[in-house]
């Protein structure tokens, strides 16, 4: 077992191979911080959307949203089998946007749903071109990354033995089954085949269930006659107004039925709203310092479920409909320039949360 650094830091990038245990240990807690990087930015493009006039864009973030929770947790379950500790209470977690994916210079921001979301996320989920190496920092895409963990974890095996690399507590793995809005499984982590089993699902949910394939293997949790396109596919047909079909290729573009979406039905959110923006004790800015004080409530409650407490998952799923409210109220506040007020994602120390 590491012992984990001061609380409020985090590790510095070291060498691109994964050849020890501590190695292996802290690419795996960058696994966490990128997992959890992503959840702000597709949360605003949610927000923004107005449901009952977007559904169909609605679930398709939604979606996205549920599975990067699902990896979030999934990256948790590998630190904790290699005997390590998942960390997200701290500020390190959420700094300034815009903001850069951890070890990579892929750029993250907090946008309403609309153009310039949807190329943010078609370059944090791109599929890594064929014969890309592996990248344990500094990497171009998020599968590069989780291709150069693998080859670490075989490594390892290999060199050290399975149970010496799976060396944490089964008592520390979340188990959850299937998560609401997606086909995706929540499992433990044991052994080697089921930490490769993880990282899979990860990849293929973002980039597709092999280089050049527009699936992720699942069943379409939405409509179960359809097989579920990746991530990075679902954006693509939001931004060409056309679903997927069996025979599609990424060459030939989706060629199903229409998807539409309705620019007038997004609330118009400030890009990159801080707490600056607005004079301490005015609306805005009080219904801010609200929703930052609850979102580090929620990741204080998964770094708890992660850390020993897996029942408290449940704690942290009734925390997201709190966000969700919170959201919605913001999103009805008139900022400058046309535009509506906000979510921040600040950090809120433990002790200036109630």
């Amino acid at each position: 077992m590491t012992h984990p650094e001061p609380r409020g830091t985090i590790a510095v990038p070291g060498p691109a191979g994964i050849d020890t245990l501590d190695s292996l240990r802290e690419h795996l807690q960058w696994a966490v911080e990128l997992e959890h990087a992503t959840l702000p930015s597709y949360l605003c493009a949610l927000y923004s959307l107005r449901p009952e006039d977007n559904p169909e864009a609605v679930e398709v973030v939604g979606s996205v949203f549920a599975e990067e929770m699902l990896h979030l947790a999934l990256a948790a379950n590998l630190l904790n089998a290699v005997g390590g500790r998942p960390r997200l209470d701290m500020p390190g977690m959420l700094p300034p946007y815009p903001r850069r994916l951890p070890h990579s210079d892929l750029e993250l921001s907090l946008l309403p749903f609309g153009p310039e979301a949807l190329e943010m996320f078609l370059r944090l989920e791109r599929p890594a071109p064929p014969g890309a190496p592996a990248q344990g920092d500094g990497y171009e895409t998020i599968g590069q990354f989780y291709e150069a963990i693998e080859q670490g974890l075989r490594r390892l095996c290999e060199r050290l033995g399975e149970q010496e690399v799976f060396c944490g507590d089964p008592a520390r793995q979340v188990n959850g089954g299937h998560f609401r809005h997606t086909t995706g499984r929540l499992f433990a982590v044991e052994d080697l085949e089921s930490a490769l089993g993880a990282l899979k699902e990860i990849v293929e949910e973002g980039e597709g269930s092999a280089r050049g394939e527009v699936w992720d293997g699942d069943q379409d949790v939405f409509h179960p006659d359809r097989d579920e396109v990746a991530h990075y596919y679902r954006f693509q047909e939001l931004k060409l107004g056309r679903r997927y079909r069996r025979g599609d290729t990424p060459q030939s573009g989706p060629t199903g039925e229409p998807i539409s979406v309705d620019p007038a039905a997004v609330r118009p959110m400030r890009p990159n709203p801080r707490l600056s923006d607005h004079a301490p004790g005015s609306v805005v800015r009080t219904a801010q310092e609200e929703f930052n004080r609850t979102y580090c409530t929620l990741l204080n409650q998964l770094e708890q479920a992660f850390d020993g407490l897996p029942k408290l998952l449940g704690a942290a799923v009734g925390t997201m409909y709190t966000l969700r409210a919170q959201a919605d109220a913001l999103l009805l506040l008139p900022d400058a320039d046309g535009t509506t007020a906000g979510p921040t994602f600040e950090y809120v120390p433990p002790e200036s949360r109630s």
